[in-house]
């Protein structure tokens, strides 16, 4: 079975990769919804803003077996680790497949100038110990949660935003930040040092708003609420709707700066948050998070709220020179 590029995949080869994407979920679900077509679609086509893919598939016979791709954030030789993903069909594991996958991928790393890569699998699959075997270390365990907004009684969300910390106001936009905030939400977004210690690049108001634009480019819909105190952003949410199914939201970032901890500013923004998307998006009827293993307060938050372990996932990340 050769290796091969697939950086501009045909109708064929997208519905292939789907099959192997679908395969993969039905075996390891853990949870959450299976692939969307659509979605599989788009992110195989579109390159995201301030990234670029690379993309590699191996056949059994006449279809895909196993797929790789590569996502490259920043120019060549940039320090921001690229970010892999492989997947091989359940049947066809232990056959060398993610090896040979994995080797193509560190051609395609080495040759963009990269000196680390990370990759996120679900604990307990065999990507663990493939990712271990080959030269990975774990950097981050993550917990995945679901909140089910029938489970959320209205009189605890008007309760949590009566308490609102004293100093403090409330902003929300829908979309990319207003440029008189965008500023403050970069230095609001140091505070999550569990990702800047894997990640190691630096906020500014044009990466947050490429991030933001990464969704808006996928047809979904961000809204975030922020905690101000003055003009300084001392703690926000973001929440994003998906286009193709939005009865469940993703929990995107929540942060609190750290002078501003200890106040309860977490639990506020999420609570309004919850308050705007039962008016504005009734159709969202969960959310899904997934926070770090080690950040005590921000998981007893939202246990508070109502959210409740459904997964857990790693963080894993290697040296290219480790990579065969």
């Amino acid at each position: 079975m050769d290796v091969i590029a697939l950086d501009d995949p045909t109708e064929a080869q997208i519905r292939e990769w789907h099959e192997v994407l679908s395969a993969v979920h039905a075996a390891d679900p853990a949870g959450d919804p299976a692939p969307d077509p659509e979605q599989t679609a788009l992110r195989l086509l579109g390159a995201e803003p301030g990234s670029r893919r690379r993309l590699w598939g191996v056949a059994d016979g006449d279809r895909l077996a196993g797929v790789a791709a590569l996502r490259l954030p920043g120019e060549p030789g940039a320090g921001r680790p690229a970010e892999i993903d492989i997947q091989v069909r359940p049947p066809l594991r232990r056959r060398g497949l993610g090896g040979r996958l994995l080797a193509a991928a560190a051609e395609g790393l080495r040759a963009d100038g990269r000196t680390s890569v990370i990759a996120q699998v679900l604990a307990g699959t065999p990507a663990v110990p493939f990712l271990e075997s080959h030269g990975f270390e774990c950097v981050l365990t993550l917990r995945g949660m679901l909140l089910r907004l029938d489970d959320v009684p209205p009189e605890r969300l008007a309760g949590l935003l009566d308490a609102a910390p004293a100093g403090y106001r409330l902003v929300r936009w829908r979309g990319v930040v207003p440029d008189e905030h965008a500023s403050a939400l970069a230095r609001a977004k140091h505070a999550m040092a569990d990702f800047a210690e894997v990640d190691g690049s630096p906020w500014d108001a044009h990466r947050v708003r490429e991030t933001e634009e990464v969704v808006a480019k996928r047809g979904d819909d961000l809204y975030t609420v922020a905690a101000l105190s003055g003009d300084v952003v001392a703690g926000f949410t973001e929440v994003v709707v998906p286009h193709d199914d939005a009865r469940r939201a993703g929990q995107y970032d929540t942060a609190v700066v750290p002078e501003h901890r200890g106040r309860r500013i977490g639990i506020w923004v999420k609570a309004a948050m919850l308050q705007w998307l039962a008016a504005a998006r009734p159709e969202v009827r969960e959310i899904e998070t997934d926070n770090a293993g080690d950040n005590a307060h921000m998981l007893a938050v939202n246990e508070e709220l109502g959210f409740r372990m459904e997964r857990e996932s790693m963080e894993y990340q290697a040296p290219v020179d480790a990579l065969p």
